[in-house]
């Protein structure tokens, strides 16, 4: 399993979830994708880290009902300065939700929404780089946004976060976007502004690999979960979404 010290700045980093019932997560993310889980303390608020096989993968956080956010995955970028980050997120038409705070010797957080009204998280690293295995078996996978402000939101990631892109599709049926750092692809942006529906806020979705698509969509409704769209054939994988126990949506793939 190839580990990574350190994310490049721009890129996915960590990704946790906030959940109104960390215990119900634990037990569904151990069963689900192999998942260690182990409280920080008191002195983090309670917080979980996830590992699989001994290599931190997530964490995870209580949702006490009172900010009206439901359960989600949150996934945060890198950056050498969260301060400087939040200031520009704000100057090119983002809100901050979290202004910048340190997490003791771990990092420096914070949280934004972009130009196209998507909540992001800021991730400073001290002594926690971020996960340090990706795209392997069990692990996060892809990060992708979905978005109805396109080319705005494009505009806001490369200047706030330094993204290099390429576009993948500029068609009406499928405008795509991907975050590359010399020949690796990091994360994707979706034009969703034809299917998204009303309701539903552009968001950023995190992507799990399995060994077995099908498989995983069956456990995740022994444990709990429900499916949201089934698993289809593409060409970067057989792909799923679902809810954990507690709703929070995560997307499965296989072969990706």
């Amino acid at each position: 399993m190839p580990l990574r010290d350190t994310a490049p700045v721009g890129a996915p980093c960590w990704v946790d979830l906030f959940t109104s019932d960390p215990d119900a997560s634990r037990a569904f993310y151990g069963e689900l994708l192999g998942w260690t889980s182990e409280s920080a303390g008191d002195e983090y608020g309670g917080y979980v880290n996830f590992s699989k096989d001994g290599v931190q993968v997530a964490g995870c956080m209580r949702n006490d009902g009172q900010s009206g956010t439901p359960d989600v995955w949150n996934v945060y970028l890198a950056v050498d300065d969260a301060a400087a980050a939040v200031d520009s997120a704000v100057a090119h038409g983002g809100q901050v939700i979290v202004p910048a705070m340190p997490v003791h010797e771990l990092g420096t957080m914070a949280v934004v929404t972009d130009a196209g009204q998507s909540a992001v998280g800021i991730w400073q690293p001290g002594f926690h780089k971020g996960f340090g295995v990706l795209r392997e078996t069990d692990t996060p996978a892809w990060f992708e946004l979905f978005t109805r402000d396109y080319d705005t939101t494009l505009a806001f990631y490369r200047d706030v976060f330094g993204w290099n892109t390429n576009t993948e599709g500029d068609t009406p049926e499928f405008r795509y976007t991907t975050l590359v750092w010399g020949d690796e692809k990091l994360a994707g942006v979706m034009d969703a502004s034809g299917f998204l529906p009303a309701g539903v806020p552009a968001h950023w979705s995190v992507y799990f690999a399995v060994t077995d698509a099908d498989a995983a969509l069956a456990t995740v409704k022994d444990l709990g979960g429900e499916v949201v769209a089934g698993a289809v054939d593409t060409p970067y994988g057989r792909l799923a979404t679902a809810t954990d126990s507690t709703g929070a949506q995560f997307k499965l793939g296989s072969g990706m």
